[in-house]
C-alpha cells in the first residue's frame, strides 16, 4: 500500500522523534475535543517547566486530547527544531513556552507556513493575529509587585538592591525590567547578574555579590529555585538580614515565606497556565467563545496572606 505524503511525514516523525513523548489519548487530529492533537514545546528544565508540563498533560487527558511533548532546554535553535518535529506530526496546534521572545518570529512563521496555529504560554506577541491565542503572565507586573514590597518595607530610607536574573531573553528580561522600573528613587541597584535559572550558578553570583556589596539590603531573584541558593550564599556570608523577594509560589516557596527565608514571592501558578492553555487552545480550535488572550492572575504573597496563594503544581 502506498502511503500519502502526510502519512509518511507522520510515520517518519514517530520513528525519528526520540526526544518527543506522547501522552493523553484520542483519535484523529481535528474536529471535536477528543480528536485534537497538541504539540507542547517546553522551554526549560526548572520546576516551573516541570509543573507546566504536568498541567498540560493532565488537562489534555481530561479533554481526551493527544499531546506530544518536547523540551528546548533554553536553546532557541532546539526550540525551532522541536517545532519542526511537531509540524511533521501534523498536530492540530502547537503550545509553546518559548525560550526567547526573539525566537518566536521564526517559530510562528514556520508553523504558519505549515498551517498549524501556535498557542503561547507566559508571553504573547505584538500581533495577536499571528497566533491561535495565549495564556499570558504579566511578567513586568510580577517584577513590579516585588519592587512595590521593597518600596513599602524600606520606607524613605536609602537602600541597596541586588538582582539575580534568569537567562537573558524572554521571561527574565521582562521580570527584571518590571522590577527596576517600579523601584523607588531611594533604592539603588548595585548589582545585576544572570543566574541562568540554575541554582548552582545563582549561588556563585550571590557569593560574589555579597562580597562586593556587604551593605546589601534587598535581593530580587527571578525564581524561587535560585532564591534558595541565593539565601544559602547570603547566610553563609553572614548576611542573613538581606531580604529576598522572588517569584513562583511553589509549596516550598510559600514555606520559605512563612519561616522568613523569603520576604515575599509573587504567585503565578504553573498549573493555571498549563490548564488554561489546553482548555483555550482546544476551545479556539473548536470555534468556541473563549478568550484569545487569557491573563493569568498574580498575587504578591507575604506572611500575611499565605492562605490565599493558588496551587502552583498539579499533584
Amino acid at each position: 500500500m502506498r502511503l500519502s505524503a502526510r502519512s509518511r511525514r507522520a510515520l517518519f516523525a514517530t520513528v525519528t522523534g526520540s526526544t518527543l513523548v506522547l501522552t493523553g489519548c484520542g483519535n484523529g487530529d481535528s474536529g471535536s475535543a477528543d480528536s485534537v492533537s497538541l504539540g507542547f514545546v517546553n522551554g526549560g528544565d526548572t520546576n516551573f517547566h516541570s509543573c507546566l508540563q504536568k498541567a498540560v498533560e493532565g488537562q489534555a487527558k481530561t479533554a481526551g486530547a493527544k499531546v506530544y511533548t518536547a523540551n528546548s532546554h533554553q536553546n532557541a535553535g532546539t526550540e525551532l527544531s522541536n517545532i519542526e518535529d511537531m509540524i511533521s506530526r501534523d498536530v492540530s496546534a502547537l503550545i509553546v513556552q518559548t525560550v526567547n521572545v526573539d525566537a518566536l518570529k521564526g517559530d510562528i512563521a514556520k508553523a504558519k507556513a505549515s498551517g498549524i496555529p501556535i498557542y503561547l504560554t507566559s508571553v504573547s506577541t505584538g500581533d495577536a493575529d499571528d497566533i491561535l491565542g495565549a495564556a499570558v503572565v504579566d511578567l513586568k507586573k510580577v517584577g513590579s509587585l516585588d519592587a512595590g514590597w521593597i518600596a513599602q518595607d524600606a520606607g524613605t530610607g536609602q537602600v541597596q538592591v541586588g538582582i539575580v536574573a534568569g537567562a537573558p531573553g524572554a521571561a527574565s528580561d521582562l521580570l527584571v525590567g518590571g522590577f527596576e522600573s517600579a523601584l523607588p528613587a531611594t533604592a539603588k541597584v548595585v548589582a545585576n547578574q544572570p543566574g541562568m535559572f540554575n541554582p548552582a550558578k545563582a549561588q556563585d553570583v550571590a557569593e560574589n555579590m555579597i562580597q562586593a556589596h556587604p551593605d546589601l539590603d534587598y535581593a530580587f531573584v527571578a525564581n524561587e529555585e535560585m532564591a534558595f541558593a541565593v539565601r544559602k550564599a547570603f547566610d553563609a556570608a553572614g548576611a542573613k538580614d538581606v531580604k529576598i523577594v522572588t517569584a513562583n509560589g511553589t509549596d516550598e516557596g510559600l514555606a520559605a515565606v512563612k519561616n522568613g527565608e523569603f520576604s515575599a514571592t509573587v504567585a503565578n501558578s504553573a498549573k493555571t497556565i498549563g490548564e488554561t492553555a489546553v482548555k483555550n487552545a482546544v476551545g479556539l480550535l473548536g470555534k468556541e467563545k473563549v478568550d484569545k488572550i487569557a491573563n493569568i492572575p498574580l498575587l504578591l504573597v507575604t506572611e500575611d496572606n499565605l492562605s490565599e496563594a493558588p496551587q502552583y503544581c498539579p499533584k
